[in-house]
C-alpha cells in the first residue's frame, strides 16, 4: 500500500465528511454497533488467535491484559458508542458571531481537524474508540495499531468501515496501517495528514515527533501520584490507593508513586502493606519507608519509573509543599491526587500541581474518556496546546472564520473613510 497516494484521497474526502449530517453520523455509528455485536464470534476468534500468539513469543503480562478483547470489552466499546450517539454534534457551533461594522459579519465555527492519524498500543478496544470518536467529529482516521493484535484490529477495521460505507460516508475516510515500515511512510505526510497521536513508550513518541513535520499530540509516559495528607481519612483513603494501583495496572492511568505526609506514616502504612500484600503489590520505597514497612529499598531520587504492573514506590513528604514539589519534578504531567479532608490544602494542590488531571479524594483510574462522558478518547494529551487530558470530541474538532461582507474593501478602513464599530451579537 503507497500510504502517500492513500492519505491524498483521504485529503480530498475530508471536506466531505466535514459536510456530513449529524443524523448521518450518528447512524454510521449505529451501524457499527450492530455490527460489531452480530460478528462477535469473529472478534473473539482473531482475538484467541492474538492471545495465543503473544503468550508464545512471550509478551509481558502487562501488555497481554491490554490484548485481550472478550465480552466486556465489547460491552464497554459498545457502552461507548451509545455514549457517543447521545452527545451532541461538535461542528458547525457558532463560536463568536460579531459585526464589524454594518454588513460586514464575523463567525467562529467548529470544524473538524481533518486527517488524524493514530499509533496506538495492543489494545483492540482502542481501534473501535478512536474510530468512533473521528467518525462523529468528522475526521477522517488513519489507525495503526500494535502487531501484538493484527488479527482482531483487522477484523474490528474491516467490520466499522464496512458500516461505514453503509452509512453513505466517503470510503477514503478511513485507512487501516498495517505494516510496521508504513509508520515512517506517515510521519513523511505532512501535505495530507493534519495530526498525530502516537500511544506508547516515552521512547516511542519521542521518535514520533523527532521524524515528522506533522504536528503530534499525545502523552510519553503515566507516572501519575496518590499523595496522603496527614489530614486524610484512613478508612477512606485505602480503598482509593489500592484501586488506583490495582484497579487496572496496565493502564497510564494506574498511580505509581504513593507519597505520604510525615505524620500519619506510622498509622497508614502498616494498614497499606497488608493491603498492597493482600493485592500482591510489591513495595519499594526509601530507607525512611522501610524503617516503618518492609519493602524493597531504592534511593531518594528512583521516582521516574512507570511499572504498569503490581509495583508501587512509597516515599513521606514532609507538607503538601513538598508532595507538589516532587510531583512537578518526577510525574510525567498525566493525572495526580490528593487524600484530604482540608479544603484549603486539596485547593494547594489541586492549583500547584502541573498536570493534566488533579484529584481529590478519589481514584487516579478515573483519567478516562467514557468515565468523564465524552463516550471515549483517543488517547491522553499532557501537552497545553489545544488538548489536555482524555482527548475527546472537543479535542478533534478545531475552528474556522467566516466573513460574510456586503461589498467592503480594507481600503476605505485604512483611509478612515470606514471605521469599524465591533459589536458581538
Amino acid at each position: 500500500m503507497n500510504i502517500k497516494e492513500e492519505t491524498t484521497k483521504m485529503k480530498l474526502a475530508a471536506p466531505k465528511l466535514a459536510s456530513s449530517s449529524l443524523e448521518q453520523r450518528n447512524h454510521a455509528l449505529e451501524i457499527i454497533m450492530n455490527t460489531l455485536k452480530e460478528h462477535k464470534s469473529e472478534i473473539f476468534a482473531a482475538n484467541t488467535q492474538d492471545l495465543s500468539a503473544a503468550k508464545e513469543s512471550g509478551v509481558a503480562p502487562a501488555i497481554q491484559k491490554r490484548l485481550k478483547f472478550d465480552e466486556g470489552k465489547l460491552d464497554d466499546v459498545i457502552g461507548g458508542i451509545k455514549q457517543l450517539i447521545s452527545l451532541s454534534d461538535p461542528l458547525m457551533k457558532t463560536l463568536l458571531h460579531r459585526e464589524l461594522d454594518q454588513g460586514l459579519t464575523l463567525y467562529r465555527i467548529s470544524c473538524p481537524i481533518g486527517v488524524i492519524g493514530v499509533i496506538f498500543e495492543a489494545r483492540p478496544d482502542a481501534l473501535v474508540q478512536i474510530s468512533t470518536l473521528c467518525i462523529k467529529s468528522g475526521n477522517c482516521a488513519i489507525l495503526k495499531g500494535g502487531k501484538e493484535t493484527t488479527h482482531t484490529n483487522k477484523v474490528l477495521f474491516d467490520l466499522i468501515h464496512e458500516s461505514v460505507v453503509n452509512a453513505g460516508l466517503p470510503r477514503e475516510c478511513m485507512l487501516q496501517a498495517q505494516q510496521h515500515n508504513e509508520i515512517d511512510e506517515l510521519l513523511e505526510c505532512n501535505e495530507n495528514v493534519d495530526l498525530l497521536i502516537p500511544r506508547g513508550s516515552n521512547a516511542f513518541v519521542q521518535y514520533i515527533m523527532n521524524h515528522t513535520k506533522i504536528p503530534v499530540m499525545g502523552h510519553a509516559d503515566g507516572i501519575c501520584h496518590t499523595y496522603v495528607d496527614k489530614e486524610c481519612d484512613v478508612a477512606k483513603s485505602i480503598p482509593i490507593i489500592v484501586d488506583a494501583k490495582t484497579q487496572y495496572t496496565a493502564a497510564c492511568n494506574a498511580t505509581e508513586t504513593l507519597l505520604v505526609h510525615r505524620d500519619i506514616a506510622n498509622e497508614i502504612l502498616p494498614k497499606l502493606s497488608t493491603a498492597f500484600k493482600n493485592a500482591k503489590v510489591k513495595i519499594r520505597g526509601t530507607k525512611e519507608v522501610s524503617d516503618i514497612i518492609p519493602c524493597e529499598v531504592i534511593p531518594d531520587d528512583d521516582f521516574k519509573n512507570e511499572y504498569l504492573d503490581l509495583i508501587i514506590s512509597i516515599k513521606i513528604v514532609g507538607d503538601v509543599e513538598e508532595a507538589v514539589s516532587h510531583i512537578n519534578q518526577y510525574g510525567s504531567h498525566h493525572t495526580d491526587a490528593i487524600l484530604t479532608e482540608n479544603k484549603e490544602t486539596a485547593e494547594y494542590f489541586m492549583q500547584m500541581v502541573d498536570s493534566a488531571g488533579v484529584y481529590h479524594n478519589c481514584s487516579t483510574r478515573f483519567a478516562d474518556g467514557f468515565r468523564y462522558g465524552f463516550g471515549a478518547e483517543v488517547g491522553i494529551s499532557t501537552s497545553k496546546i489545544h488538548a489536555r487530558g482524555p482527548v475527546g470530541l472537543d479535542g478533534l474538532v478545531t475552528y474556522k472564520y467566516k466573513l460574510y461582507g456586503s461589498g467592503q474593501i480594507v481600503g476605505d478602513y485604512a483611509s478612515g473613510n470606514s471605521n469599524f464599530h465591533f459589536k458581538d451579537l
